[in-house]
C-alpha cells in the first residue's frame, strides 16, 4: 500500500508539469486509473468507538471528501504550522557543523507587556506554550506584491519573516535578518498561548484564542495578510457541548480543507479562499458523558486524524466524515500534540499524558499506537508529580510534542518529561527507544520542561537535541547518548517550543522576549 501511495504522489506530480513527454502522457494515464479513493483508509469505526458519543453536523447535507493527499506544508518554502508538516514529525532542517559548543544571540525582539488581570491572572508578553514561532521566505515575487497590497509593511520588510503570537494579544512581524519589526503587530483581541498557522496556499493567518482578557467574543479567527486585518472570526459557538471556547490547538490544512479542534468539545472543518472561511462541519463528542477539551493539535495520516484531549482519550478520526475510527484512554490530561511516523508502511503514534486528574502524584503514560487501529504497541510508565503553587498548579507529565530521531538516532524518540519532585529533577529529557519503548537514558533538568525539543544533524548526520527549560536555559544535547554539550542561561522561561533554520534557532520565552541564536 505504501508502494502504491508513493507512485501515485509521483504520478499527480508529473502530471502537473507543463510540458508533457510521451512518458509524461504514459503516466497521466495511469493516474486516471487508480482514484483516490482507493488510497483513503477504511472508512470504518472499531469496537472502541462506542466509548465516544458523537454527532457530526453537515452544513451542505452531505460529507466533503479530502481533495487530495498532499503535505502542502513539505512543498512550502518556510515553517507555516505547529512542527511544521501535517505529521507533526518534522526535522526543520537544521543543520550544524561538527559538535556544537556555543549558542550565541543574533537578535532580541521585545513584545509589549500586557498588565490586564484576567480570571486567570496576568499575562505579560513574549510567548507561552505552544508560541511556537512561524518563518515564511518570500519570492521576489511575493515581496513585490506584499509592497503593493498590504498597508502593513515597515521599512524592514524583506524576504524572509517570522511570525509569532504573544501573551499580550499581539501578532508580530520580525524580520528574520534584522530582528526588526517587518510590519505592524496584529491586534488578537484576547491572549494567544498556542501557535498561529500560516496557510500554505493563501496569505492567510489563522490564530486561536487562549484567554479572554476583556468582555467580547472568545474563539478562533482568520486574518488577510494582504489587507493586514482580521476578515474572519467565530466564538463562542453555541452548539458547543463544553463552555469554555478557547483555541490553543493549532489549525492544519489537509486534503485542501482547514481543520481545527477547540477546547469547546468540537472539531471544525473549513472550506477556506483569500480572507474567508466557510464551515463544512463539525464533530462533537463526549466520552463518559463528558464533553472534554482539545489543546493538542490534529496530526494527519492520509485521511486519518488524530487528537487527545483534557480527558486522556486519544481518537482517530476520518477526514473526510469527522466520524471517529477508533478510541484509546490514556488516562490522563493530553495536552502534548502527538507525532506520526510510517513504519514498514503502518504508520505509529507517539504521544504520552499529565498527571493532573490522577492527583499531586501519578503516572505519565509514554504509549505507541498503530494509526490504523489504536492497538497499543508499547507503554513506558514514568512516575510524576503535581507541583500546587499558590494561585497556580504545575502539573506533572508530559506538555511537549516529542522528537523522532533520525542520522545516528533513527531508533530513538526524545521528549521532556516534567517530573516534579518524582525525580531529582524537576524535569528530564528522556531517550525511549522506539522499538520497545525501553528508556535509554535521562537528562535532567533544573526546572520543568513544557517546550518542545528541535534537532541539528552535522556533516555525519549526528543528531544534537536542543531544548529549553522553564529556568530560562538552552541546552544542547548529543541525541546519541545525552552528553550535554552546550549549557546556556539566556532567557526568563522557554514555554514556547523554537524552529531550526540553518544553524539558527528562533524562540519565544514569558516576558517580552523573541530570540534568535546561532548555533556555534
Amino acid at each position: 500500500m505504501k508502494q502504491i501511495f508513493i507512485a501515485t504522489c509521483l504520478l499527480v506530480m508529473a502530471g502537473c508539469t507543463g510540458h508533457k513527454t510521451q512518458e509524461a502522457e504514459a503516466v497521466d494515464s495511469t493516474e486516471t486509473e487508480v482514484p483516490i479513493e482507493q488510497l483513503f483508509l477504511p472508512d470504518t469505526a472499531y469496537a472502541s468507538v462506542e466509548q465516544v458519543k458523537y454527532v457530526v453536523e453537515d452544513e451542505d447535507s452531505v460529507a466533503t471528501p479530502l481533495k487530495d493527499l498532499d503535505d502542502r506544508y513539505e512543498k512550502s518554502d518556510g515553517v507555516f504550522v505547529f512542527r511544521k508538516n501535517l505529521l507533526r514529525n518534522a526535522s526543520f532542517g537544521g543543520r550544524v557543523k561538527g559538535t556544537p559548543h556555543d549558542v550565541e544571540i543574533a537578535w532580541e525582539f521585545n513584545t509589549a507587556y500586557d498588565t490586564t488581570h484576567t480570571r486567570f491572572g496576568t499575562w505579560g508578553g513574549g510567548s507561552g506554550w505552544t508560541g511556537q514561532p512561524l518563518y515564511a521566505k518570500w519570492s521576489k515575487e511575493q515581496v513585490e506584491m506584499f509592497k503593493r497590497q498590504s498597508p502593513g509593511l515597515t521599512a524592514d520588510f524583506g524576504n524572509e519573516e517570522i511570525m509569532v503570537g504573544s501573551l499580550c494579544g499581539k501578532a508580530y512581524f520580525i524580520n528574520y535578518q534584522t530582528g526588526k519589526a517587518s510590519r505592524e503587530p496584529l491586534d488578537l483581541g484576547n491572549v494567544v498561548k498556542g501557535t498561529m498557522s500560516l496557510d500554505p496556499e493563501y496569505y492567510n493567518l489563522y490564530v486561536g484564542q487562549g484567554v479572554p482578557r476583556q468582555p467580547g467574543p472568545f474563539g478562533h479567527q482568520a486574518f488577510d495578510l494582504l489587507k493586514h486585518q482580521r476578515t474572519f472570526f467565530f466564538g463562542p459557538d453555541p452548539k458547543a457541548w463544553r463552555g469554555w471556547n478557547a483555541f490553543d490547538s493549532n489549525a492544519i490544512v489537509a486534503g485542501g480543507y482547514l481543520f481545527w479542534c477547540g477546547e469547546n468539545g468540537s472539531v471544525y472543518k473549513y472550506e477556506r479562499s483569500q480572507g474567508s472561511l466557510r464551515r463544512i462541519s463539525v464533530m462533537r463528542y463526549r466520552v463518559n458523558g463528558m464533553a472534554p477539551g482539545i489543546e493538542s493539535s490534529l496530526c494527519v495520516y492520509r485521511n486519518y486524524g488524530y487528537f487527545s484531549d483534557n480527558k486522556g482519550n486519544v481518537i482517530c478520526i476520518n477526514l473526510n466524515t469527522l466520524k471517529p475510527v477508533w478510541y484509546y484512554d490514556n488516562h490522563d490530561d493530553s495536552d502534548g500534540t502527538m507525532v506520526c511516523r510510517e513504519e514498514g508502511g503502518v504508520p505509529y503514534l507517539y504521544t504520552a499524558c499529565e498527571v493532573d486528574k490522577q492527583g499531586d502524584s501519578g503516572i505519565c503514560h509514554f504509549i505507541k499506537l498503530n494509526g490504523l487501529n489504536g492497538q497499543r504497541v508499547w507503554e513506558q510508565n514514568i512516575p510524576c508529580r503535581r507541583i500546587n503553587l499558590p494561585g497556580k498548579t504545575l502539573d506533572g507529565g508530559m506538555y511537549a510534542s516529542p522528537l523522532l530521531g533520525d542520522g545516528d538516532c533513527k531508533d530513538i524518540i526524545f521528549a521532556n518529561i516534567c517530573r516534579n519532585g518524582a525525580a531529582k529533577s524537576a524535569g528530564e529529557l528522556t531517550a525511549f527507544s522506539t522499538k520497545d519503548g525501553k528508556i535509554l537514558y535521562t537528562v535532567p533538568y533544573g526546572q520543568f520542561a513544557w517546550s518542545s525539543p528541535i534537532p541539528f544533524y552535522n556533516e555525519k548526520n549526528e543528531l544534537f537535541v536542543f531544548a529549553g527549560d522553564a529556568s530560562g536555559i538552552i541546552r544542547i544535547i548529543r541525541g546519541k547518548t545525552g552528553e550535554i554539550v552546550c549549557k546556556k542561561t539566556i532567557g526568563f522561561n522557554f514555554e514556547s517550543s523554537p524552529i531550526a533554520i540553518g544553524n539558527t534557532a528562533v524562540v519565544g520565552c514569558r516576558g517580552t522576549k523573541i530570540y534568535k541564536f546561532v548555533i556555534q
